[in-house]
């Protein structure tokens, strides 16, 4: 029997919830509308049910309910209810440009909205509705059966409220770098326990959809943010972390940042051929391949674009085994790969580990180090699956490999008391934000891999820094959040193009960072000022440069993701360069733009100073021998560069280190 959820909202500020998502997506006079789309509110869907049962499930902190309270009645006592549709965009309009707080609120609330409107399915059809008006197919093939696709990875349960496992190592995190680890020292006859905080799912559960896969393959449901507000967060969680959910770019280091490491670090051997070996031994065992690259459209206007430009442009590699590969299917590779094809830590190293005796525990959030006479003795934590079943889980062990994912080993480090004065500083978190052309011809965003193509061209633009540009994955409900609203018929007509619609992304190497710090309880909070005067300079460069080359392209129109609607026709007269000013002028502030990370480092840096860096240059703490980071943390900077492949070359060389000893 399901626990009641607690009524955290009035009737009347549910009442105003739901005029408030009606405002956001409303009904719409349309001469032709097959689908529903135009006339179907937000509330149609049930979205503004959805929202409030968010609020009430605990994971709205009690301060921001509690404000979310406040902004719903003051928005009544405007004379909201009664107000027809324009006069309520304009109220909700002054809101946002007059107070932060309100921005805040009704920023999240608008991103909420447009997130389950677009991507969640209908319960009967396991579609949603508006997905033909917007040129989304959604799932294309139903998922193999659990005997054509069985989970391999033998699962450690509780059988009591008591689990205690005693090993050689055991390795916290199963991503890119804790399952290459894990894979390594089994092989080398250690034994390893792996403890995952998500579950264990393969091709038999990808199902395609996004709002399942934010539920069950991400971090915090896909939602997590930095505490300022300004960069949405998203990693995986799950068996096989990031390297399940991934979009498979498989790029390696840039020999500057090799030689900088190793210079200025301390990281001996990167910047020569013992680093390549580490490169390319990952890049051997996880099939890195350039022959599933095929592009779609935006990935070919990328391509276009550089030609007509004269600018590099390149496909890319990726991971992913050819006799598995179909371009149909390889566009939802976010969401899980159904086609098995993707070669992440699940499909490699994790099975490694499985096949050379490694134990694995899923669903396990470890809370604590455990240090006995200033050395590692192994790790506590605590087990907690879908049906609600509990566990306390100790592991014992002399060597302990921290490898959460940067959001997470740092705080982990801080719980223990352990990691030295950098520990959870330093955090990188690779800028990107999405330029949006709108052209002639469909562009079929959502087939093919998400990333076939990309430009290098300003990827060392100054002083080592710089950014790439590359493409997304196709995401109905992220798409929504992103795009920017002015009015409810305004949203929804750029919504409807979404057939002609190719985004462009810019991802920057930072050289400002944040910090991971933990709050009274032990959570994880992360800040990141997104001030540095050189990063800001690049961010914009390079929307620049995405407006230019969806010009170059052949785009109608071009859209930034800014809060305030910053629009190009072709047919208008504005000349590029014009249109590119007005964005360099836009605000980056805090729910004014759009900006996302998928790559997060540097939290738990390797280094030789024991004050500015966490651990020593292959990886073990600088003041608790025996623990070792195997993961993203370790970057001493950031890596300018999709970071999966140099997570394994480190964890590769890290694994090395730990059974040399």
């Amino acid at each position: 029997m399901s626990t009641p959820v607690a009524v955290v909202l009035s009737e009347l500020q549910q009442a105003t919830l739901r005029q408030l998502v009606d405002t956001f997506v409303p009904e719409v006079a349309a001469d032709d509308d097959p689908t529903g789309f135009w006339a179907r509110k937000g509330s149609d869907l049930g979205v503004d049910v959805a929202i409030a049962q968010q609020l009430s499930s605990g994971a709205v902190p009690d301060d921001q309910v509690e404000g979310l309270r406040q902004l719903l009645d003051a928005l009544h006592a405007q004379g909201f209810a009664d107000a027809p549709q324009e006069v309520r965009e304009a109220i909700v309009h002054g809101f946002m440009d007059s107070d932060p707080a309100a921005l805040g609120g009704l920023s999240g609330l608008r991103a909420l909205t447009f997130l389950l409107f677009y991507a969640i399915p209908d319960p009967n059809s396991g579609r949603n509705p508006n997905w033909e008006a917007i040129g989304y197919p959604g799932p294309q093939a139903a998922p193999p059966s659990p005997e054509e696709a069985p989970k391999t990875i033998p699962i450690t349960r509780p059988d009591t409220t008591d689990l205690t496992l005693t090993a050689d190592v055991v390795v916290v995190g199963s991503g890119s770098g804790g399952g290459v680890i894990a894979g390594k020292l089994a092989g080398a006859g250690k034994d390893v326990v792996v403890l995952e905080a998500g579950g264990y799912y393969n091709e038999a559960d990808f199902n395609q959809l996004e709002l399942w896969a934010y539920q069950n393959l991400y971090r915090a449901g896909g939602l997590a943010q930095t505490a300022e507000g300004q960069i949405a967060l998203m990693t995986g969680a799950n068996l096989g972390g990031g390297s399940t959910v991934n979009w498979t770019n498989c790029l390696r280091t840039y020999d500057w940042v090799r030689e900088e490491w190793e210079r200025e670090h301390g990281l001996e051997g990167l910047a020569g051929p013992d680093y390549d070996r580490h490169l390319d031994a990952v890049s051997a065992r996880i099939g890195v391949t350039d022959t599933c690259s095929d592009a779609n459209g935006p990935n070919q206007r990328v391509l276009d674009a550089a030609a007509k430009l004269g600018i590099d442009g390149r496909p890319i590699t990726r991971n992913a085994d050819p006799d598995k590969y179909d371009p149909e299917l390889a566009g939802y590779m976010g969401f899980g790969d159904v086609t098995g094809a993707k070669l992440g830590t699940l499909k490699t190293y994790l099975q490694d580990a499985a096949d050379a005796g490694a134990r694995f525990v899923v669903d396990c959030r470890v809370e604590r180090v455990l240090v006995e006479h200033g050395r590692a003795a192994g790790v506590e934590g605590t087990y907690l699956d879908a049906d609600g079943r509990a566990a306390c889980v100790t592991v014992r062990a002399p060597t302990v490999v921290v490898a959460a994912g940067a959001l997470d080993t740092p705080a982990l480090l801080l719980r223990s008391g352990i990691g030295g004065p950098a520990a959870g500083d330093y955090l990188r978190l690779h800028p990107a934000t999405a330029v949006i052309g709108i052209y002639d011809e469909p562009q079929k965003g959502w087939w093919g891999a998400p990333q076939a193509a990309l430009s290098m061209e300003y990827a060392n633009l100054r002083d080592g820094y710089g950014y790439l540009v590359e493409t997304s994955h196709a995401s109905p409900g992220v798409t929504g959040t992103s795009v920017p609203w002015e009015s409810g018929r305004q949203h929804k007509t750029d919504m409807a193009r979404g057939p002609i619609s190719a985004a462009m992304v810019l991802l920057v190497r930072d050289r400002g960072h944040g910090r991971v710090s933990i709050d009274a309880a032990g959570n994880p909070v992360h800040t990141y000022p997104f001030d540095d005067a050189l990063d800001l300079a690049n961010f914009r460069h390079g929307l620049r440069t995405l407006a230019v080359m969806h010009e170059a392209a052949g785009a109608q129109e071009i859209l930034t993701l800014h809060r305030k609607r910053t629009h190009w026709a072709r047919a208008g007269g504005e000349t590029i360069e014009d249109y590119a000013a007005r964005v360099l002028a836009a605000p980056l502030s805090p729910f004014e733009h759009a900006t996302f990370s998928l790559h997060h480092m540097g939290s738990a840096r390797m280094g030789k100073d024991p004050e500015t860096s966490v651990a020593g240059p292959f990886g073990e703490l600088h003041d608790t021998p025996g623990v070792w980071i195997g993961d993203a943390s370790a970057f001493p900077t950031a890596s300018g560069t999709n970071p999966m492949l140099t997570t394994m070359a480190l964890a590769h060389r890290t694994a090395e280190a730990i059974a040399a000893r």
